[in-house]
């Protein structure tokens, strides 16, 4: 079946033919949790066999699928905007006429779930890194203020319109059509529903797909989640005095666990809306107190700057091809952890943007969530780079070897009340993994039941999962997540190809839609 018949053809029948929907899809469960607890016993048993694995496929990964991934978000943001401003853009998604969750609360929960987990740690830490070794996009001199605005817009580049396109824009179109107005199951093999027909829908095929797809984001949430460890436990050590060992460590991740867990329990309403809206009240008010007291004029001078820069070399750093072995461990990379994202993101925005039309849906995803990052990344990042011009070493002798939380300390120390400030920082990134951890143990529990409203009990055991392997993990140092991370982009390999179709098959729904809706 093609694609322009699987849309023509009339589909009264597929929710017949799925019975996937009864109860847990066992293959898949078994699937995808067999290969992540392979994976976790692999790394106990001998990390310095599994690095070298991984290693040896990611760099694979990269060369291979590097370019492709760059025009596939690079196209994912272009045609989401066409499609955002074009007749389509008026669009009702959902099968319903009015939003389901209010407007403040919707944002709330986009912007703390789809990219937060690592942007907090990351904001401090990328821009400084770009700062001390110059991206070869622009090259030049270190310690300067041009560097500066450099760092930021190098940075803007990976945090920014490509990557929170790719994370419900297009494939959220697909997946509230097909769910919620055709009857489909809200799981990954649904994407590819409009190309292969029913052959997807039941079988391997499916299997493999929504398998895949599930160890992508469960791999890419595990490393956010012991990373989280890792991090925080630095942060009471250097804090509070509190000995950083495995024990602390694990302690945080049972509190972390619970959190999450409790929060994807209580359902989308009410703890995930909770966690969100107090991520950014609290994330508002440290943004205000650095603006006040930080450094104010460069923060604005910066932002301005470099998202000039960004904007003027949007196509040609996006496209960037001439130094593979750096993209790979930068740009590759990034897009490799988000890829894998995708297909359970879209469906987690599926699911808490019915009643929005198309142009609300893309334009907060691709284009104000991704502006309000960047300003983000220029007041915490931006406010490093300014101590370190007027003080040089100041941050970045903290931050040697890659520390991000050390360059975040070394950030919030600068500023007035410091102590307090990085209480709260560490809090924020507490709260922030957790909204990613939550809203993700609510999308694997979804594809296990391809409804919008698993069973608790299957919450809570992905939520569980999760965390007891970033324990297991992180026990044998930091070589375990750092072989994970890596990890990451490999599954983005299959889950990148389920994207694919998105491209044309999106559009088709919209304008269909659009001629259904009488627009």
């Amino acid at each position: 079946m093609n694609t322009s018949q699987a849309f023509t053809k009339d589909r009264e029948a597929p929710m017949q033919k799925i019975k996937l929907l009864d109860g847990v899809d066992i293959p898949v469960f078994l699937i995808s949790g067999g290969a992540l607890v392979l994976f976790a016993l692999l790394a106990l048993y001998d990390i310095q066999m599994m690095s070298s694995w991984v290693n040896t496929s990611f760099a694979a990964s990269t060369k291979i699928f590097g370019a492709y991934w760059q025009v596939l978000l690079l196209l994912t943001f272009l045609i989401g905007i066409f499609l955002a401003l074009s007749r389509t853009g008026k669009v009702v998604l959902g099968g319903l006429t009015s939003p389901e969750i209010s407007t403040f609360k919707w944002i709330s929960i986009i912007m703390c779930t789809l990219l937060a987990g690592g942007g907090v740690f990351w904001a401090a830490a990328e821009p400084m890194a770009h700062f001390t070794s110059p991206p070869p996009y622009f090259g030049g001199e270190t310690g300067t203020k041009e560097a500066a605005f450099n760092a930021l817009a190098q940075s803007f580049m990976h945090w920014g319109f490509l990557a929170w396109a790719i994370l419900g824009s297009l494939t959220g179109i697909v997946f509230m059509h097909l769910h919620y107005e055709k009857g489909l199951p809200l799981k990954p093999r649904t994407l590819l529903y409009p190309v292969f027909g029913d052959k997807v829908m039941k079988g391997a095929f499916g299997t493999i797909v929504d398998s895949c797809c599930v160890i992508a984001v469960v791999a890419g949430t595990v490393g956010p989640i012991g990373f989280l460890g890792l991090q925080v436990s630095f942060g009471l050590e250097k804090l509070f005095g509190i000995p950083d060992t495995y024990l602390t460590q694990v302690i945080i991740l049972l509190a972390l666990i619970c959190l999450y867990t409790l929060s994807a329990v209580s359902g989308v309403t009410k703890g995930i809306q909770i966690l969100s809206r107090l991520n950014i009240i609290l994330a508002v008010f440290l943004m205000a107190f650095i603006l006040i007291f930080g450094p104010t004029a460069f923060i604005f001078d910066s932002y301005i700057h470099s998202f000039g820069l960004y904007i003027d070399n949007f196509i040609p750093m996006a496209t960037f091809r001439a130094d593979p072995a750096w993209l790979d461990w930068w740009t590759v990379f990034f897009w490799g952890w988000f890829l894998g994202y995708g297909p359970l993101m879209a469906m987690f925005v599926a699911r808490i943007s019915r009643g929005r039309t198309i142009r609300e849906m893309i334009l907060l995803i691709s284009v104000v969530a991704p502006i309000i990052t960047c300003f983000w990344f220029t007041i915490v990042g931006g406010s490093g780079l300014a101590y370190e011009l007027a003080t040089p070493g100041v941050i970045s002798e903290p931050f040697t070897g890659l520390n991000l939380p050390a360059a975040l300390l070394a950030i919030t120390e600068q500023l007035p009340m410091g102590w307090l400030i990085s209480v709260l920082f560490l809090i924020l990134t507490t709260i922030f993994v957790a909204t990613t951890g939550d809203s993700m143990t609510f999308s694997v529990s979804m594809v296990m039941t391809g409804t919008d409203s698993p069973q608790s009990s299957l919450r809570v055991f992905w939520g569980v999962i999760m965390g007891v392997m970033a324990a297991l993990l992180i026990s044998i140092g930091s070589g375990g997540i750092s072989a994970l991370q890596s990890f990451i982009v490999v599954t983005a390999v299959p889950v990148s190809l389920v994207l694919l179709p998105s491209l044309w098959n999106a559009p088709q729904i919209a304008r269909k839609m659009a001629d259904e809706q009488g627009l």
